[in-house]
């Protein structure tokens, strides 16, 4: 994987090990998608991380899923925090990649056994992934991250 280094703001950029911890004990992050028009959509998701792709598990039924399908081009967002001092996050950006089946319905799939064991343990307490057959996976291996944690600014 490359990964563009981050040139503006790197006194308060994560380390690799401290974005792999962020990104592992977050749910939510913001997908960024663009409209056939052009215009972007952004819309919340759950994604699992596994030290080098986002894994987003989205419904196939969305808008998401069709802009996706049409243009595998994302930015996703993944933050936290209330107040100046406490904001970190990071954007990652690229092309997404379709694994599995759409909609997932649990066919063997070796290349989600991780990616799907890490979600159900982090989303719903469980050792094996639930599959609904609304679902499916897009995989971010990102071409470009964007870090900050103000928390490293001090006072």
């Amino acid at each position: 994987m490359t990964v563009t280094q981050q040139r503006r703001g790197r006194k308060i950029m994560m380390t690799s090990g401290e974005l792999d911890e962020f990104l592992a004990t977050r749910r939510t992050c913001r997908v960024a998608t663009v409209s056939a028009d052009g215009a972007p959509h952004v819309s919340a998701l759950w994604f699992v991380w596994d030290g080098t792709s986002l894994w987003l598990y989205s419904v196939v039924r969305s808008a998401r899923w069709a802009q996706l399908r049409r243009d595998p081009r994302v930015a996703v967002v993944v933050d936290s925090g209330e107040e100046y001092g406490q904001l970190r996050g990071a954007e990652l950006s690229g092309r997404v990649e379709f694994v599995g089946e759409a909609p997932r319905t649990g066919e063997l799939c070796a290349e989600l056994d991780a990616p799907e064991a890490l979600f159900a343990r982090k989303n719903f307490g469980l050792d094996e992934m639930p599959h609904d057959g609304r679902h499916a996976w897009a995989r971010l291996t990102p071409e470009k991250i964007v870090s900050w944690d103000f928390r490293k600014l001090g006072g």
